[in-house]
């Protein structure tokens, strides 16, 4: 097989290699997946980096890694133990890197049939590779609290790849949504089907959200930039309202308004979706595909690149200002 491989951190050009290597076999409770596309995210390259959270790697933890969680494919064996029908299944997986070595940027990969999660019917491989780290952390993110019809859920963040999924879903589950952006990418949040959409550095953006919700707090945020937007957030959050966040790049450390969030019961969750409980991922890919089989959801993809160009994606990724997910290709892909 064909692979993209690091074996040092450093910029995305000097240590992203392709590689011919032996084919993987599937161990028992495994599926092999002939991969037509890699899904390349922020993580991704910030491990290829050797940073994380915050934190700045020296050494890699293997002697080499093939680097992105997000993929889909074709099933093309199975292991002992895994239903032979699966053979030739489409599918999307996720998690594909996520504490082992080898991950889906290459043209097969073996790993366990429960992160080989069969496509729903007319749903393109495509949309597949988005649907691990972008589509389970909106959609994670948008019903940990439950349903959310009839309720106001505020966005921030509404045109990045994860924001812009919640805001779909968020809609589609019933809720009117407020979504913030930069005030040349508010046109993203409104295609998505935000009712309203805030500049994200107005100096008075509380009250404008307030206003956009006939002066009410909102009920659930689903937060990209925790650290930052804590004080919005707190001003504008309903009492027993949810504060679920994925993200706080720029501020990582964050003074925590205690007493007024405190004072409105606030539920605060941080959410990684890498190690979702089984129940809570379970439940959001069966809300995924449900939204995908009603036509509610749509996955921008911004560009697609050669397997051999995958630094390229890399260098896509970390420029920012994306207006959809950036994806690698392989020879299966044809």
């Amino acid at each position: 097989m064909f692979a993209i491989t690091y074996r040092s951190f450093g910029p995305a050009s000097d240590v992203l290699t392709l590689e011919e290597m032996d084919s993987p076999a599937p161990g028992p409770g495994e599926v092999l997946v002939d991969l037509a596309y890699s899904g390349v995210n922020p993580s991704d390259v910030k491990l290829r980096a050797g940073a994380r959270a915050g934190a700045t790697a020296t050494e890699l933890p293997y002697p080499a890694i093939i680097p992105h969680s997000d993929g889909s494919g074709v099933i093309k064996a199975v292991g002992e133990g895994v239903d032979l029908a699966r053979i030739g299944q489409k599918v999307w997986i996720w998690n594909a890197q996520w504490q082992r070595a080898f991950g889906s940027a290459c043209t097969e990969i073996a790993l366990p049939a429960y992160q080989a999660v069969p496509l729903p019917e007319g749903v393109s491989l495509e949309t597949g590779a988005v649907l691990g780290i972008p589509g389970l952390t909106a959609c994670h993110t948008v019903f940990s609290g439950g349903e959310v019809s009839g309720k106001t859920v505020l966005v921030q963040g509404g045109s990045g790849t994860v924001g812009y999924l919640a805001v779909q879903l968020a809609k589609w589950g019933g809720a009117k949504v407020i979504a913030t952006a930069g005030s040349d990418r508010q046109d993203l949040g409104r295609q998505a089907g935000a009712d309203t959409v805030l500049d994200h550095k107005a100096p008075d953006l509380a009250q404008q959200i307030l206003d956009a919700n006939d002066g009410k707090h909102v009920d659930h945020i689903v937060e990209v930039e925790f650290g930052s937007n804590v004080h919005t957030d707190t001003a504008v959050i309903a009492e027993s309202g949810r504060i679920t966040a994925y993200g706080s790049a720029l501020e990582r450390e964050p003074a925590l308004p205690f007493y007024p969030l405190m004072f409105k019961n606030v539920i605060l969750e941080m959410t990684l979706v890498y190690s979702l409980l089984p129940e809570k991922r379970d439940r959001a890919i069966a809300r995924l595909h449900q939204a995908l089989d009603a036509g509610a959801l749509t996955c921008p993809i911004e560009g697609i690149y050669d397997l051999a160009d995958c630094a390229s994606a890399h260098e896509a990724v970390e420029a920012g200002h994306r207006s959809g997910a950036i994806l690698v290709r392989t020879e299966n892909a044809a």
